[in-house]
């Protein structure tokens, strides 16, 4: 089972990688949106450990 914190540590990678990505909007734009879905994850994550 995944973290909250591995959630969110996934995110930071991809959005470091998209950083490096520029210059391929069309990848910079998959890695974005990927990072926002492990944010949700690790949103949903702490959500469930506070209850």
């Amino acid at each position: 089972m995944v973290t909250a914190e591995q959630a969110l540590a996934n995110a930071a990678r991809l959005l470091e990688r998209a950083e490096i990505e520029l210059t391929n909007l069309p990848l910079m734009g998959q890695l974005d949106a990927l990072a926002d879905s492990w944010i949700r994850l690790g949103q949903l994550l702490m959500e469930r450990e506070r209850v």
